[in-house]
């Protein structure tokens, strides 16, 4: 099958379900309401509420939220064959994701603006809170820890990549300033920072750089790590108009621009997908498609790191209330549209199905090496991009975004101290500079833990996927509470979420079966504690919903 055929199926599905679907869920289920006074607004103080324009926090919510996972994800997905991983991703993006992320940032708007872990106890108790907010840590761990090991080997792999990698951030302070300050209007700033990012991308390959091997006893890999955190702890205090607006917003501008020259390299060269659609040759130890490619497909398709970010941060930057559909369900689309660039590119981008099946040799392999290897092969063939150039351009993607989540990961992971401050009237952590240095250290902890190369993260890694869907069936599990208490349906998220649950649940009964066979005696424990949890919440769910069914029973009648 040719490439084209599966863009302009995805593509057109996706937009289809944006301009029908997101209106339906927006006007009929959530009744978004311009008229809201919104957080933003009611609690406004030029740090972390700011009422700020649609288009640039639709910027930072889509470059928080889509990180590298969209990529991955996708990307080790298609060793099943590239029809399941497609149809889980359009179908998953338009009626999991978007009514999912959406939900989340109009659960915490009518609520102050408050996470979605908080809001538990509003809308559940205060036993489902505690257990919601242990599995938001981990998350938070998970993905804070990961992505820095991510980032520091894409940097060390492609050396490239440092400067415009490093150089985004400086063009993101001034393109702030300029923002906030409104010195020039919103198309020029944009124009302005496009060019000095893709300037800095083409300046990349002919200033590479690379940390000493060793330097003060640590390997390059781990000082590249100390430099990330260091990075987003101070980013992380700092106001989100000075550097996380406006780093997303140019990166999901740079994210797009990237995102069209490699469908229009499609477009004119038509690449054969030269993987299997359905793969039957799987690679011994390769786990069931059933549940394991919802769980390993989580961004791209739907996450509940997403509705962290949309309770976190981007509900204390919307400045109405109707802005959620364009932010929430258009950023999950944007997503969708990632993770369908990197089927194509990790499954057409390869000249034969015997270079496909060289690289997908075991369950696990492909992820962003597969996209940039397979991405810079259809640029070549298809614009004539420089291979160098065209491995820079898709290392820099997946870096930037993978850095963004970081900042925002860690700006959440401190407030999830502050938020633990406020319930064990603790003073002292409700602070952001003691909160912030809690986050950084328990991410360095479980990062240098296990080794001195920093990659310790990597160690609960393998249970990510399953934590993350169920933070997302857990998310979903308060917006259908909060909807039928309104007396509106709550068919459009009870569905995704049972789904979700049962998904999740099957994958962690089979990963418990694994670590207990390999005598991983960490991950079978923290496997537990997960299953344990998921199975509490959503008992205690079921019973809040019956309840609220039956208070509303009473009242009508």
């Amino acid at each position: 099958m040719n490439a084209i055929l599966l863009m302009l199926l995805g593509l057109g599905a996706m937009f289809l379900g944006y301009v029908f679907y997101s209106k339906f869920i927006a006007e009929k289920i959530y009744k978004l309401d311009p008229n809201f006074k919104t957080p933003a607004h009611e609690f406004e103080d030029g740090v972390d509420f700011v009422p700020t324009n649609k288009y640039v926090l639709w910027g930072h919510h889509f470059t928080s939220v889509a990180g590298a996972a969209p990529i991955i994800g996708p990307a080790i997905a298609v060793i099943w064959g590239w029809v399941p991983a497609f149809l889980w991703v359009v179908f998953g993006t338009i009626f999991f994701a978007g009514v999912h992320d959406a939900g989340a940032i109009w659960a915490s708007n009518r609520n102050k603006a408050k996470s979605i872990g908080a809001l538990t106890d509003d809308v559940v108790g205060s036993r489902a809170r505690s257990l919601f907010m242990i599995v938001i840590f981990l998350v938070l761990l998970m993905v804070n820890a990961v992505f820095a090991t991510a980032i520091s080997g894409l940097l060390i792999k492609f050396p490239s990549s440092v400067v415009p990698v490093w150089g985004a951030i400086f063009v993101a302070l001034i393109i702030g300033q300029l923002i906030f300050r409104k010195w020039i209007g919103l198309g020029t700033v944009s124009i302005l920072g496009v060019i000095a990012l893709y300037a800095l991308i083409w300046a990349g390959p002919s200033f590479p750089v690379s940390l000493p091997d060793t330097f003060m006893g640590l390997s390059d890999k781990a000082n590249w790590i100390i430099l990330l955190f260091v990075y987003a702890a101070i980013a992380s205090l700092l106001p989100v108009w000075m550097l996380l607006q406006p780093r997303d917003y140019i990166n999901g501008l740079q994210l797009f621009i990237g995102l069209i020259l490699l469908y229009a390299a499609v477009l004119i060269s038509g690449p054969e997908l030269t993987a299997p659609a359905f793969n039957t040759d799987l690679p011994e130890g390769t786990p069931s498609i059933v549940p394991l490619l919802f769980v390993t497909i989580a961004c791209g398709a739907i996450s509940g790191f997403h509705g962290l970010v949309g309770s976190g941060t981007t509900s204390k930057q919307l400045d109405k209330e109707t802005d959620a559909r364009f932010v929430g369900y258009f950023g999950a689309i944007g997503e969708g549209s990632l993770s369908l660039a990197t089927i194509i590119a990790a499954c057409a981008g390869f000249a034969t199905l015997a270079d496909w099946q060289a690289v997908y040799t075991s369950f696990g392999q492909g992820g962003v090496a597969a996209f940039v290897e397979g991405g810079a092969n259809i640029l070549q063939n298809g614009i004539g991009l420089d291979t160098e150039i065209s491995q820079t351009l898709l290392t820099v993607m997946a870096v930037l975004f993978a850095g963004t989540t970081m900042d925002t990961g860690l700006r959440l992971q401190r407030y999830i101290f502050q938020e633990w401050g406020a319930i064990y009237n603790l003073k002292w952590m409700q602070k952001a500079a003691p909160a912030t240095l809690l986050a950084v250290g328990t991410c360095l902890l479980l990062a240098f833990g296990a080794g001195a190369d920093g990659s310790g993260g990597m160690l609960i890694w393998p249970l990510f996927g399953t934590t993350n869907q169920l933070l997302a069936g857990l998310t979903l599990m308060v917006i259908t509470v909060m909807l039928i208490r309104l007396g509106r349906p709550s068919y459009y998220t009870l569905i995704p979420l049972v789904f979700l649950l049962i998904m999740t649940i099957l994958a962690l009964l089979i990963q418990l079966k694994g670590f207990y066979n390999d005598a991983n005696w960490f991950l079978f424990g923290l496997d537990i504690v997960i299953l344990v949890a998921a199975i509490w919440i959503a008992l205690e769910a079921a019973a809040t919903m019956v309840r609220v069914r039956k208070e509303r029973t009473v009242e009508q009648g």
